[in-house]
């Protein structure tokens, strides 16, 4: 998702210079990317096109992006980031689970693009709805975060090798935030706008997450 879906990320602003020039590369190659794709649908645009635009080699975008798809599914790598960064750095008495509901509250009072709550939002997921190599990688995510999700649990609550429970605790966090992305996702693309959800969206995300604690404490 490019800057047309959202500013760049605010925590660049601390890094050094290198880090801070692959950032920038990275969202223009995006940003090039978004913009082709739009106009001509994923499957009418390739790599080296992308990589003409954003004057950069085509080696390049693949060093900043290992598939074609991740040029418009860039999100990916931040999702797992925020996820596993919130569990991490997690208050002593919160649990992986209010960690990340903590996380997809500030997220939706953002208006971030992970929030799902957003005017500008349909636009960039009609194009993923319409390209089904999207929509597999899409998936693919998913699994990724919750992969990441589950040694994040298990590393910071001292599970022992091979218990279940970090798993479980992942897929099921990972199940209530897709169940609350889609849910906005879908009330947004039949036309409703953003202020008219928020609210229920946040009441959602009390709901599940408040439930789900209560039933992985039980």
């Amino acid at each position: 998702m490019s800057e047309d879906f959202m500013a760049e990320d605010e925590e660049s602003r601390g890094l050094g210079l290198r880090e801070r020039k692959k950032r920038r590369t990275r969202q223009r190659i995006s940003d090039v990317a978004t913009v082709l794709i739009a106009e001509r649908g994923f499957d009418n645009v390739t790599v080296a096109e992308v990589a003409k635009a954003a004057e950069v080699s085509t080696m390049t975008v693949f060093n900043y992006f290992p598939r074609k798809e991740d040029l418009f599914l860039d999100r990916i790598p931040e999702a797992v980031e925020l996820f596993t960064r919130a569990v991490r750095d997690r208050r002593q008495d919160e649990t992986p689970v209010g960690a990340v509901h903590r996380l997809l509250l500030e997220l939706l009072d953002r208006r971030h693009p992970l929030g799902a709550v957003g005017d500008r939002f349909p636009a960039f997921w009609r194009i993923v709805l319409d390209s089904p190599a999207l929509r597999a990688r899409a998936r693919e995510g998913v699994e990724e975060l919750e992969n990441a999700l589950t040694e994040a649990v298990a590393t910071t609550t001292g599970a022992p090798p091979g218990d279940p429970r970090p798993r479980l605790v992942a897929t099921l966090t990972v199940g209530a935030y897709r169940t609350a992305y889609v849910t906005a996702a879908a009330r947004l693309l039949a036309g409703e706008r953003a202020d008219d959800i928020i609210d229920s969206q946040r009441e959602y995300l009390d709901g599940a997450f408040t439930a789900l604690e209560r039933a992985l404490d039980g």
